[in-house]
């Protein structure tokens, strides 16, 4: 599996997240109904969103998987499973927001994809 398009396509999905969650928390706030004092926890979400994003695009060029990058690897495991149960279970008690829905099968997708790569043997062929 090429991880280059896994860690690109991530980077630049936390990225958007964490731009938006950085330059617009009071309306990210007021959309979800919180009150507007969680702005500045809304802010430093989207500040470690972006360093995620970072991260996934600076390593885009390593060989991931097996013992390669384990940590960044199993970072972006744990983050994108536990949005997937988080969101999803969310999704479920809300009945049909389909924001909601949306956003629990790309957390899926990449959780899949990065549990695949974080418990096989990459090979170096397939990296190059």
């Amino acid at each position: 599996m090429n991880t280059k398009v896994l860690m690109m396509s991530s980077a630049l999905v936390l990225g958007a997240i964490g731009i938006l969650l950085t330059f617009i928390p009071e309306e990210v706030a007021a959309y979800i109904d919180l009150p507007v004092k969680t702005a500045l926890l809304i802010q430093l979400l989207g500040a470690a969103y972006f360093g995620f994003a970072l991260l996934n695009w600076m390593a885009k060029g390593n060989l991931i998987g097996g013992i390669y990058s384990k940590p960044v690897a199993l970072g972006n495991y744990a983050h994108f499973l536990v949005g997937v149960l988080a969101v999803g279970k969310l999704a479920i008690k809300t009945n049909g927001l389909n924001h909601l829905w949306i956003i629990t099968i790309v957390y899926a997708i990449f959780a899949i994809l990065f549990g695949y790569i974080s418990f096989s043997n990459p090979l170096k062929k397939n990296y190059e």
